[in-house]
């Protein structure tokens, strides 16, 4: 497992490198870029929007996919915002209208601009596109960009679980560290003071609710927000950890991409 998640995340981000180098390449001309997702993921998807831009009028394109998130990257050399996003209206009305279920999500700008076209920000902008609950056409703008994504700790007794997490929230641009305990944990928050964590219940030493509430003890500016990842599944429990200030509890096995979304809708 651990060596499937490096290599996706070696192609993941050659995925935005690539994009950052072609976006330079086209300055100081100005170039539209846009994020497509469908949930769905629709097998014809990717084919059936080179179709569409194949039949835009002059239209150059480039369209690049990456295959850990499912997005497609647009790149349209040439255009500005304006025309960017009316191609972007007549793909999504496209979808829509020969793509069953495809309900797409885009997010567009166009550099050069307010924001800088780095890995960061362009892996930034594809998982607002993955993460949007809102089908109309999104305008990433500076103060976006500007966002800081926060810090996490991880607390899970197993490591394969915990690289996992690790790399998939680095992925998404977020601080990480990892606890393999309860007790490590308290310390890592003194010292570190995460905005967020996302910790296993079955821990060993300090453990369940009792962590829980140490945690809201500690002597820090912030008290950090906390989702449970767990294989608890009692009602009762679930109730408590509510009941106790948990802003979120998710169930293992766990969807990845559901998981980004609890943590997303956290801090924002």
């Amino acid at each position: 497992m651990p060596q499937t998640v490096t290599l996706q995340r070696e192609q993941t981000t050659d995925v935005y490198h690539h994009l950052g180098e072609r976006l330079k390449e086209t300055s100081p001309d100005t170039c539209g870029i846009m994020f497509l997702y469908s949930s769905a993921n629709p097998p014809q998807l990717e084919e059936r929007v080179r179709e569409i831009l194949q039949h835009g009028s002059g239209l150059d394109y480039e369209v690049l996919k990456d295959a850990q998130t499912r997005t497609l990257a647009i790149l349209l050399p040439g255009l500005t915002l304006d025309a960017a996003h009316y191609q972007a209206l007549l793909l999504k009305q496209q979808l829509q209208e020969t793509v069953k279920d495809a309900d797409p999500r885009i997010t567009l700008t166009v550099f050069p601009g307010q924001v800088e076209p780095t890995p960061g920000v362009l892996k930034q902008m594809a998982e607002s596109t993955k993460l949007s609950t809102s089908s109309d056409i999104h305008i990433f703008t500076k103060e976006e960009a500007a966002e800081e994504a926060g810090r996490i700790l991880i607390v899970d007794n197993d490591a394969t679980v915990r690289e996992f997490l690790q790399i998939r929230l680095k992925m998404q641009g977020y601080e990480t560290l990892a606890a393999h305990d309860g007790t490590s944990a308290l310390e890592l928050i003194e010292k570190w003071e995460p905005d967020l964590v996302l910790t296993e219940l079955n821990l060993y030493g300090i453990d369940g609710l009792p962590f829980i509430h140490q945690i809201q003890q500690l002597p820090v500016d912030n008290t950090p927000k906390i989702v449970v990842l767990t294989e608890q599944r009692v009602e009762q429990t679930i109730s408590q950890c509510f009941k106790h200030g948990v802003d979120d509890y998710v169930t293992k096995p766990f969807s990845p991409v559901e998981l980004d979304a609890r943590i997303h809708r956290c801090f924002h």
